[in-house]
C-alpha cells in the first residue's frame, strides 16, 4: 500500500513540482497545473491522465481505478485507490502525470539526465 507521504516524497523530486493545500486537499503542481491531488480521506489519488483513455483504464482494472464523478469528467484526470498500488506503480503514474503537464524540454532533460531530477539550464 502506498501512502500520501510516499507520493509526495517522490513527486517533489521532479523538476518544477510544488505542493499546495487547496480547499483542504494536498495538490502537487507543476507551475499552476495540479497533476496529483488526494481525496480528503487520502484513499484516492487523482492524477493527470488523458480523458480519451480514462474509460479504458477504469474498465481494465476497476478494483484499482475509479471513474471520476460527473463534475470532474471534463478534466484530464483519473483516480486510483492508493491501497491498490505499490511503490513502482505509483512512481510510474506520477512520472506520467507530471510529463503531461510540464514542457517537453523539461521531460527530455529529466530523461537525458538519467531521471536525476536536474533541470536543463538553458
Amino acid at each position: 500500500m502506498v501512502t500520501v507521504e510516499e507520493v509526495r516524497s517522490f513527486a517533489l523530486t521532479l523538476p518544477g513540482t510544488t505542493e499546495a493545500i487547496v480547499r483542504g486537499e494536498l495538490k502537487l503542481r507543476a507551475g499552476r497545473v495540479a497533476y496529483v491531488s488526494f481525496s480528503s480521506n487520502e484513499a484516492l489519488m487523482r492524477f493527470a491522465f488523458p480523458k480519451e483513455w480514462r474509460d479504458a483504464l477504469v474498465d481494465s482494472e476497476p478494483d484499482r481505478y475509479v471513474a471520476p464523478d460527473e463534475c470532474e469528467r471534463r478534466y484530464n484526470r483519473a483516480l486510483v485507490r492508493l491501497g491498490a498500488i505499490d511503490a513502482t506503480e505509483m512512481r510510474e503514474l506520477i512520472l506520467d502525470a507530471w510529463a503531461l503537464v510540464v514542457p517537453k524540454r523539461i521531460v527530455e532533460a529529466y530523461s537525458e539526465n538519467g531521471a536525476s531530477g536536474e533541470e536543463e539550464t538553458r
